[in-house]
Order: C-alpha cells, then structure tokens, then sequence
C-alpha cells in the first residue's frame, strides 16, 4: 500500500515538473506531499496518522540504506504519554507515541545526531492559531520540511568519504508538538551511548525561504567550533542569523540539556504557522535542498575537528530579556530580518496594526517614543500601553517612512 501510494504522488510530481526530472528536488517533494496529505490527518502523536508517517519514515530510511537502531533492533524507540488538549486537564487520554531511528555506522569513535520532528497538530484541537471550525493541519512546513531534508542528508551522508570519521543517528521525533515528547524520551532512555554523541543537528521549519535567502541558526553558542565553521561555509547564496542559545522550542533543546552541542536550523516565521493552510504548494523545495547542502557542507567542515567543546549559555539574547506588555499590534515578527527595526511577517486581520493600515514588510521603527531597532524594542514598546489607549507607529514601507495611528 505505501509503495503503491509513493509511487502514485511521483508520477503527479514527475508530470508537474517536466521532462527534465532533478531527482533530489522531486523526492523531496514526494516526501512532504505524503507526509503533508490530508491522509495522515494532520500526524498528531499517538493516532493512526502519525503512525503511517513513522512507517514511511522507517521505509524511506531503509530505502537509503541505514539500519534500525530503535527497540530492540526495530526502527522505532515508543514511548508512552498522556494526552491533554487542555493542559489545565486533571486526567487525559494514554497514549503511545514513537521515534523513527536509523543509523549509519562508519566505525567511528563519535555519532551526530541528526534530528527533525513529524509530528503536528491533527485536526488543531491543542496548539492551533486557526480560528475557524476544526480542519486537518497539515504541517507541510511544519516540519513535513525538515523530514524531507533529514532524508536528503541520510542519503548524500551514505558513502561521504569528505564526512567519515563520525557516526550519524537520524532520527524523526513525535510528540515535539505536546513539548518536546519524544526527544526528552529519548535522550532518558537513548537507543545509543549518550556519551559518543559528539553534536545534534535539528531541522524544523526549513521549507519557507525567502527571497532573500536568510536563514536562522540557533545555538551557535554551545560549542566554539560552530562560529568559525559556519564563517567558512557559502552554499547557495545562503546568509545566516544567529542566536547563541542552546535552548528553543524545538527537539535540540533536549540535546543541549545533556551537555551536547546543537544547532537548530529555521527558514522563518509565516503566517501559516499552525494553520491549516500550511500545505505543500507552499514549500519552497529548492530552499529546502539549499539549507540541506549548507548543513552538509558544515558537517563537513567539522569532520577533522573530532569530538566538539560543548559550552553552556545563556537563555536570552545577549543577557537581555523581553519587556511584560499587555497590549499587542496583531502582528507577526519577521524572525530572519537582520535590519535595523522589526519587520512585519504578516498582519491578522481585524487586530490594531491591520486595521491601522500595517502589513507585511513594513518595518517598524517607532512606537511611541520609543525607538525600534529590533524586537526586544519592539516589545518595550508594548510595554507602555493599555488596552484602549492610542499611539503613534513610525514604519517603513519600501523606502518610504511613513505613519500611522494605532488603538490597542
């Protein structure tokens, strides 16, 4: 049935992208229309559909040629849990969810771990931001795209004799959806010597980027072989923001709390997130094989470093914290801008800045009287108000400064 299926979506592919077939982009294709179909039903932990992602991750991951390295010699580490849409619940419902984990062995001292969760969110009972009837989230970006490149890089890191003096652990993690579930299983109970794990690569969100090929590496921090590595590596046009942090809302995190070196890679904020229409046809395919082959190439450049320094760091950015603000513009933050001010992803309609006139790209400079250089700014901003009180809002639209009046 799943061969039978896989082979169904790459002939639609095959037909919509011509006659010449660039093999790594359609497969990778394949991978998140499957996984990002409304037959999986939005792969929430524990139900049927995430099942059916699991056993197409585990046949993808034997299709290139890893072994299992879950329980017991299978392809899958389970794990138990109790599910609560409402997590102010005194009881919820036992579930079993699982990680899908391959290996490939090259007889090294050390293993990289290289990660990405499949899980989403189902019919959008817990976690949504859609504010309609129940729907199927379909997660295409989230994260059905750091699936699709977990796979590329298992199969370009098969026989990579530029790559050979580490092991590398792949492995596709559920219930990071419901808090990072089943990477904190599995770091307490690793199918692996936790202690060879030289560093954990995560992939989540890595199908939206942008034009101007920014992409967000957090967790540059943990080990001080990143920086310098990461200096050296120009793939695609890609250009990186960092953060120092080890710890995020994402599987590395559980890595990074067991003193190993992570870096989490993200291609941006949109305003699909934990929505419904999140779906494929909006992936950007070629932008998931860029930010891939820039992980390789990293991967590369660290693979006569031997075992990685890991360093602790702080969780805020560069000791600052973000200001408590009651009020907010109904706007969402542009997270890969590097510019100076906060550049507006999109604007919910109905809320203060859409119906002030803001939208997406423009560039916040000003709230009030409080200068915008980024986002930290931007909340302190916030901070001044309440609900019901009016303010001025400086921004940039293209290269024109413009100004509006906000009532929160």
């Amino acid at each position: 049935m799943l061969k039978a299926i896989f082979w169904t979506i790459l002939m639609v592919v095959t037909v919509g992208v011509g006659a010449q077939v660039n093999i790594p982009l359609q497969q990778a294709q394949v991978d998140v229309v499957y996984l990002a179909s409304d037959y999986l039903e939005g792969r929430e932990t524990g139900l049927k559909g995430e099942r059916l992602a699991a056993e197409y991750i585990a046949w993808r991951f034997a299709q290139i040629g890893l072994t299992p390295k879950g329980d017991n010699g299978s392809w899958y580490h389970e794990f138990e849990l109790t599910y609560k849409s409402n997590p102010h619940a005194e009881t919820g419902e036992e579930r079993l969810g699982r990680n899908v984990v391959g290996y490939l062995d090259n007889g090294a001292e050390n293993t990289i771990v290289i990660g990405a969760h499949y899980d989403h969110l189902g019919y959008g009972e817990f976690g949504s931001l859609h504010a309609g009837e129940p729907a199927i989230h379909n997660g295409a970006d989230d994260n059905a795209s750091g699936i699709a490149a977990l796979l590329y890089l298992a199969s370009k890191l098969k026989d990579n004799s530029a790559a050979g003096n580490n092991n590398y652990l792949f492995m596709g993690f559920s219930g990071e959806e419901l808090g990072l579930v089943g990477s904190k299983k599995w770091v307490a109970a690793p199918t692996i010597d936790l202690g060879t794990v030289n560093y954990m690569l995560n992939m989540d969100m890595v199908g939206r980027l942008n034009d101007e090929k920014v992409m967000v590496v957090n967790g540059v921090g943990t080990s001080p072989a990143f920086t310098p590595a990461l200096e050296k590596v120009k793939v695609g046009g890609i250009s990186i923001k960092t953060t120092e942090s080890g710890v995020g809302a994402s599987d590395h995190t559980s890595f990074y709390l067991q003193n190993i070196p992570v870096l989490h890679f993200f291609s941006g904020q949109h305003s699909d997130y934990h929505k419904p229409a999140d779906d494929p046809a909006t992936i950007n395919y070629p932008g998931i094989l860029s930010i891939s082959d820039y992980m390789l190439a990293l991967i590369e450049k660290l693979d006569n470093e031997g075992r990685l320094e890991f360093t602790e760091t702080k969780n805020e950015d560069n000791g600052r914290t973000a200001a408590s603000f009651k009020v907010t513009l109904g706007v969402m933050p542009d997270y890969v801008y590097g510019g100076t001010g906060m550049r507006i992803d999109s604007a919910i309609e109905g809320r203060p800045g859409q119906v002030a006139g803001l939208k997406g790209g423009d560039v916040i400079l000003q709230i009030g009287e409080v200068a915008v250089k980024d986002i930290y700014d931007y909340m302190d901003g916030l901070a001044k108000f309440k609900k019901g009180e009016s303010t001025t809002v400086k921004f940039l639209r293209g290269e024109e400064e413009m100004e509006v009046e906000v009532t929160f």
